[in-house]
């Protein structure tokens, strides 16, 4: 039980501070390489599934990125791009802060249920895949605004 509650804990920090980053780099242009980044400093947690308490099944891989592509379509509508003086500007959505916390509020909920059947370690597996899955589906969906909106400027 103290292993839940202290994975919601850090779960509940990582939003609030991915909001104020977010919030915070609406203020700046942004680039190719500020959408692609954070999805590849997250892919090294993979490594968690070198240890043996950490590892699922297949099936649950294949779940659990499922999951996380479907959470993404909900970042994925809120995340708009803007043209202003000739550079690419992600515009915050106010409606993303009530996203971020509603997705986080089903994934305690998830984590309560599933944890109460299967292991700690898979349950931290598969919510990472969740997390990995919607941030990946998400990030490329970014891109792809970007890219087309690039081809506006030029």
């Amino acid at each position: 039980m103290f292993w839940i509650v202290a994975s919601t804990i850090v779960a509940m920090f990582m939003a609030v501070v991915m909001i104020f980053i977010r919030l915070r780099s609406s203020k700046r242009p942004t680039s190719i390489k500020r959408i692609i980044l954070p999805p590849l400093f997250m892919s090294t947690g993979a490594f968690m599934f070198l240890f043996p308490v950490f590892q699922v099944r297949w099936i649950q891989v294949l779940e659990s990125l499922s999951v996380g592509i479907i959470f993404s379509i909900f970042l994925i509508k809120t995340s708009k791009f803007e043209i202003h003086k000739g550079q690419i500007y992600l515009i915050p959505s106010k409606a993303f802060i009530v996203i971020l916390f509603g997705l986080l509020a089903v994934r305690i909920i998830m984590k309560i249920i599933i944890g109460s059947t299967i292991s700690f370690g898979e349950t931290s597996g598969m919510f990472f895949l969740i997390a990995f899955g919607m941030i990946l589906a998400w990030r490329l969906a970014m891109l792809y605004k970007f890219k087309q909106l690039e081809k506006k400027l030029e």
